[in-house]
């Protein structure tokens, strides 16, 4: 395989999609030798036909405001490979939202999708809509008008879209009674349901929960627990919810959250009543963090900053693409940190990747670390197509069991010849040759 010559034929055919070329060269770099020991990959021209969606439908979103005014967004949906299943993967609403972003997520959740062992192909969607500061009616327009849009291009064996940043329950409520209208059938075609109609229990906590369930496997190579370890989390929404919930069952105490406008750092632990309080601030639709310094004294609030600067034992960034850098892990080394688990999608950068393997520390990388939320978004598929409904208790069993059978996939593929593990060479052969099999085994179509 000729790394070079792949990503600068890519950069041509997708000048400027940055996140999207450098998510397909992190994974490129690591199953390369894979490649090349297989020939049969290359003369079948799966790496060429891998990293190209299968399909990018980009649509108009028009939609009225409670004064009458029209509104246009754009809608996107990125049907990335259904070698192993169904298209799966979230819509994201948020102002940031365009194609190298979705084309990067859906390429991701390829491998993510294929670690579950859950028969889940990768792809992702979403808007430039900002729900923020929107009533309900005009949220409930928007995802009527998104909908009427994407319906025919989804189905519960076709394509089957979740939630992500901007896309809770509310919004999946709304989306789905706008396709069970149009299509005049009730399935499984969204995940992410509310639980009076087809959702699963610990579906808005499960990524949280599945990247502490791996970041507990990880630690336990080294001979530790969760227990006394003292963690810093970033962001504050569903993901950094249900690390936190899981830091505090398993023993150790999470010290910080963060928004766009800065970090908390609480030295007492974020407990209790402090976890209701997140979920207030959260609900206020204010997307600060500030507030909760204010509420709880013992806390400081920094502006303008990120909690890696924080001396911590585990590292949970939590929040989005990017947001800890070179710098950071620098910082992160230099305190103690002994592990990091990516809750978010892609949250470090190649170079601050560079620094944790380099220094040989714990480092999970987020198609691994963080695939709890589509895992349960598969059980909550097998749920709905049996007419069943499990108790929190055994989703959150059958949740754990999927994280330990990811890890120990990273460890069968990633193992070092000193014994140490690279996650992100193991996250992404296991997730691969998974996936380019099963492209064989179906020839050319």
């Amino acid at each position: 395989m000729d790394l070079n010559k792949i990503m600068n034929d890519l950069e041509k055919k997708h000048p400027g999609e940055v996140e999207y070329l450098q998510a397909v060269r992190e994974v490129l770099e690591s199953i390369e030798d894979v490649v090349n020991e297989n020939p049969h990959f290359e003369s079948a021209g799966i790496i060429e036909r891998l990293i190209e969606p299968d399909r990018v439908l980009t649509f108009k979103v028009q939609w009225v405001d409670d004064n009458g005014k029209v509104h246009i967004n754009l809608g996107y949906r990125v049907q990335f490979n259904n070698s192993i299943g169904p298209y799966k993967g979230g819509l994201r609403f948020h102002p940031s939202v365009n194609l190298s972003i979705l084309k990067f997520l859906g390429f991701e959740q390829i491998f993510k999708n294929s670690l579950t062992t859950l028969p889940m192909g990768g792809g992702k969607g979403g808007s430039d809509f900002n729900p923020k500061g929107k009533s309900d009616s005009e949220i409930m327009r928007f995802c009527q008008a998104f909908m009427l849009e994407l319906w025919r291009l989804i189905g519960p064996n076709t394509d089957v879209p979740a939630g992500d940043i901007g896309v809770g329950g509310k919004e999946i409520g709304y989306m789905y009674g706008m396709y069970k209208k149009l299509a005049r059938e009730n399935t499984g075609v969204l995940t992410g349901k509310g639980l009076n109609w087809g959702g699963s229990l610990i579906r808005p906590e499960a990524t949280g929960f599945g990247t502490v369930y791996f970041a507990k496997e990880m630690l336990a190579t080294i001979g530790e627990t969760f227990k006394g370890k003292i963690v810093a989390v970033s962001g504050f929404g569903n993901v950094a919810w249900g690390a936190t919930l899981k830091v505090v069952e398993l023993g150790g105490k999470v010290v910080t959250l963060s928004g766009p406008d800065g970090y908390i750092h609480d030295p007492e632990g974020i407990t209790g009543e402090k976890i209701d309080y997140m979920l207030e601030l959260r609900a206020s639709n204010q997307d600060i963090v500030a507030p909760y310094a204010k509420e709880f004294p013992e806390a400081t609030f920094y502006p303008d900053a990120k909690p890696w600067e924080v001396k911590v034992d585990v590292a949970l960034p939590c929040a989005t693409q990017n947001e800890l850098g070179e710098e950071d892990a620098k910082k992160l080394i230099e305190n103690g940190c002994v592990c990091i688990a990516e809750g978010a999608n892609m949250p470090s950068t190649p170079e601050a990747i560079d620094i944790f393997q380099n220094n040989r520390v714990l480092f999970g990388p987020g198609k691994a670390a963080n695939a709890g939320g589509v895992a349960t978004s598969g059980l909550e598929m097998t749920q709905n197509a049996m007419k069943l409904a499990w108790t929190r208790e055994e989703v959150d069993e059958k949740l754990h069991h999927i994280m330990i059978s990811i890890h120990n996939a990273c460890v069968q593929y990633g193992e070092r010849e000193d014994e140490t593990i690279d996650y992100v060479k193991g996250a992404n052969v296991a997730g691969f040759l998974k996936v380019a099999n099963s492209m064989l085994d179906q020839g050319i179509a």
